[in-house]
């Protein structure tokens, strides 16, 4: 399913599905493989009763497309309610903006592709996870825009774990800490990725961050709200 949800309604080569499931591990007969597993996925639409509701496996001549409205599937639904999230936040709205980027990372659940352990699986999860990451930093900086700072803290923590040599996500840290009176949390934040990129990478952090640091030690009081630092995309 994964592998022909990933692009809805387009035609898909029976090749193609063959490298996305299996790879190297592909079967003595793959073709057959594959038409087995399109008739157990037809089987179980049917007794979900989806087939009748825009949702159904087309096989044409040397592949197959999924039909479906792309509202259906979580990944398009993600795509377009951050593209919406974005055009807003553009246009100053920044309420409705993070409104739909709050929608968009609610359909974010678990791993993508968890049970699919192939070169394309891998290289679509690592285009998931930099999508997630960018609706995460980008619905960040709007709730500093608009002085929204606690609630930004739980995500931002969990990306800076996630990507530990992060210099923009820990700046966004170090900033929504500074704003919630933990200014030695801040100061913290970014020791912490200087020492990890001096032990491990051999480099400074760069400019943009240090001066972020020296300003939160000056307690520079334009860092309170409308940061250039934070409103910058």
């Amino acid at each position: 399913m994964a592998a022909l949800a990933w692009t809805p309604g387009t035609f898909v080569a029976d090749e193609t599905l063959i490298e996305r499931v299996w790879q190297e591990r592909r079967p003595q007969h793959p073709r057959d493989a594959l038409y087995i597993q399109a008739t157990r996925l037809r089987k179980a639409l049917r007794a979900d009763g989806q087939l009748t509701e825009g949702f159904e496996l087309i096989r044409k001549r040397g592949g197959y497309v999924l039909a479906i409205d792309e509202r259906r599937v979580d990944t398009a639904r993600f795509r377009a309610l951050v593209r919406q999230a974005q055009q807003e936040a553009r246009a100053g709205d920044t309420e409705t903006a993070l409104g739909l980027y709050t929608r968009a990372l609610e359909l974010w659940r678990g791993e993508p592709l968890s049970d699919v352990r192939t070169a394309w699986a891998e290289s679509t999860r690592v285009t998931l996870r930099r999508e997630h990451r960018e609706a995460l930093v980008g619905s960040s900086e709007l709730y500093l825009r608009v002085g929204r700072h606690e609630e930004c803290l739980p995500q931002l923590h969990w990306l800076a774990e996630m990507h530990p040599f992060d210099e923009k996500v820990t700046g966004l840290l170090m900033l929504a800490l500074h704003r919630g009176g933990r200014q030695a949390d801040a100061l913290d934040c970014f020791q912490l990725l200087r020492l990890r990129m001096i032990d491990l990478l051999g480099c400074e952090p760069g400019p943009e961050l240090r001066s972020l640091h020296e300003r939160i030690l000056a307690r520079d009081p334009r860092l309170r709200l409308g940061s250039a630092y934070a409103t910058s995309v």
